[in-house]
């Protein structure tokens, strides 16, 4: 038996997930997303696939983050037929997320030839057709229902725990009566999170894909979430300034919204307004409030059995029109604006930005990783001033980083997760999606519970298994 791994993306680094995986010959690919960064190198990286997509037997994607589904319509348009296959709350985000950025290039090329004439022009690397196109290849498959990809390779979905419909992928390949199972985690999530289930127990596999976004945090406990926050909201509100949160559009957005509603039940904030500036954050919500097979007890409990909205309440304001948006602006009066991107690299956020960075009554609110050369990186990290559209705004604006948030797994909760499967078996772990000092501390974390081998993956590297 043949079996070898590549990751194509997402090795030594946190965005463009790709994960080839070659079974007799045979081409398995795990997600594939979009690398985020600066402008050139993220073209480069984009533009062009590390592989031919006619070679593909199957397509599998663990959840509908951008780094991880961004770059579906790209295989389409160089040539795969083949199925994509996710979960059905995956499909939908999926579908949310291809649309808007093949939007989002499309605007980003129109301003550019308009802006800058003198600079590289970046024509969209596919567009609403090519986006269009890979959704009708998606075949949906709920959770412990498994399934046979085209070449005879098993799959099953086990949840993540990470954002609605995410999921650990189990690859199943049987030859001559031996059988050997690959887990790739995709992005696992945290135990005790708001809305979504815990992560699930996974059986015993052989090799483990696993992701290292935090190998060398540890998170805040998410019992502290509710305080902190309120304490934040509160303190600007006392100065008379906005809470501006740069948070993606799935997931963190809705945690953000159900931590708010619990909030202002219960009378720990101050009355102001709250706002949702972010089309795709509105479309997501309506996502998260069809597939309600992914709640965990605690939301069915908390809202569900009274017949309530967990993402809708009196103060809450969900922005759609380009005018509303830039009406917030205006507003002298204190209130909470949500707006995306997560990493402060496009849309309405950057508007927001624009306009409260340099007062100091006002505060960023990061809850969530910033990848290297973003803005909210740029940020995080209270540089003294930073970029926004070109021009340079000094940081005034308070920053504050609640790490409670995170929906990744810290190196505890990977520890956690690994100890459930039998480390006799388990023949090694291939450490991706991540930098390299959070792979090298996780490495020494996970040697140190007995896991016998742990492979930090380089890009492009071939591994046989």
């Amino acid at each position: 038996m043949s079996i070898n791994l590549q990751s194509f993306g997402a090795a030594l680094e946190v965005t463009g997930s790709k994960h080839w995986l070659s079974v007799n010959g045979k081409n398995y690919l795990i997600d594939c997303g979009m690398f985020q960064g600066r402008r050139e190198e993220s073209f480069k990286k984009n533009v062009r696939l590390p592989f031919d997509p006619k070679e593909i037997e199957a397509v599998v994607l663990t959840h509908a983050h951008f780094d991880h589904c961004g770059n579906m319509p790209s295989l389409t348009k160089g040539g795969y037929t083949g199925n994509i296959y996710s979960t059905p709350a995956t499909r939908d985000i999926a579908n949310l997320i291809m649309m808007d950025s093949a939007h989002i290039m499309a605007k980003d090329a129109e301003w550019l030839k308009r802006k800058a004439k003198d600079k590289v022009a970046y024509e969209p690397i596919y567009n609403q057709d090519d986006a269009l196109e890979a959704m009708n290849q998606f075949m949906t498959v709920n959770y412990n229902r498994p399934f046979t990809l085209e070449g005879g390779v098993r799959c099953e979905f086990y949840d993540a725990g990470h954002i609605l419909g995410s999921s650990v992928a189990i690859l199943t390949i049987e030859e001559d009566g031996k059988e050997t199972k690959i887990a790739f985690t995709g992005d696992l999530g945290r135990w005790d999170m708001p809305i979504l289930r815990d992560p699930q127990v996974i059986p015993d596999v052989d090799y483990l894909v696993c992701e290292g976004t935090y190998g060398n945090r540890l998170h805040d406990p998410i019992e502290d979430a509710k305080e902190q926050l309120a304490k934040v909201i509160s303190e600007t509100a006392a100065k008379g300034g906005k809470v501006i949160i740069p948070a993606f559009a799935v997931g963190r957005t809705q945690e953000l919204i159900y931590y708010l509603h619990l909030l202002r039940d219960e009378n720990k904030i101050p009355e102001m307004e709250m706002y949702v500036d972010s089309p795709m954050a509105v479309s997501a919500t309506s996502i998260f409030r069809v597939h309600q097979e992914c709640y965990d007890k605690a939301t069915r409990q908390a809202f569900l059995d009274h017949h309530k909205n967990p993402f809708g309440f009196e103060g809450l304001r969900y922005i759609t029109d380009v005018s509303q948006s830039k009406q917030l602006n205006e507003s002298p009066e204190p209130c909470i604006i949500m707006s995306a991107s997560g990493m402060c690299e496009a849309g309405r956020i950057l508007h927001h930005l624009k306009n409260n960075i340099t007062d100091p009554r006002n505060t960023i609110l990061i809850v969530g990783f910033m990848a290297e050369h973003t803005l909210g990186r740029a940020i995080a990290d209270r540089r003294e001033e930073v970029s926004i559209f070109g021009t340079k705004y000094p940081l005034k604006a308070r920053v504050k980083i609640l790490n409670t948030f995170s929906a990744h797994a810290d190196y505890e909760d990977i520890k956690r997760y690994v100890r459930r499967v039998d480390l006799n078996r388990l023949k090694k772990v291939f450490l991706v999606h991540g930098e390299q000092d959070p792979l090298t501390h996780l490495q020494g974390q996970l040697q140190g519970i007995g896991v016998s081998q742990v492979q930090i993956v380089k890009p492009g590297e071939t591994y046989t298994l």
